[in-house]
């Protein structure tokens, strides 16, 4: 009943910035908190960022500190993840996460990739 988009991938170099968006779409009126993850090839998918939805309580993981954001737009029912000083480590596919009441739901990636 609730959809996740991710767009903004895309390939840049070393030092660089993307921003990505998530659209949410369906029934969203219980969203609790959305979320950022990423999964490096053949890594486990890790946490990145997330903002709570009515509160605005936000977390990062520490490798992003002081060069990621994130972001929302509650009337647009988006978020967004504004990635600066991209290094090649945070290459991988980004997904987009969200807490529907209690039930998570997930995008299907976009592809960064940051070359050297």
């Amino acid at each position: 009943q609730v959809q996740l988009a991710e767009f903004g991938g895309g390939l840049v170099q070393a030092g660089g910035s993307l921003r990505l968006s998530c659209a949410a779409s369906g029934r969203t009126s219980s969203t609790y908190a959305m979320g950022w993850f990423r999964q490096a090839p053949g890594k486990e998918r890790k946490f990145v960022a997330s903002i709570n939805w009515s509160s605005s309580e936000i977390y990062y993981t520490d490798s992003v500190k002081g060069r990621f954001i994130i972001s929302k737009d509650k009337a647009m029912r988006t978020m967004f993840l504004q990635m600066n000083n991209l290094k090649p480590e945070d290459t991988g596919v980004y997904y987009c996460n969200s807490f529907v009441g209690n039930t998570p739901v997930w995008g299907q990636g976009t592809q960064v990739t940051v070359s050297s």
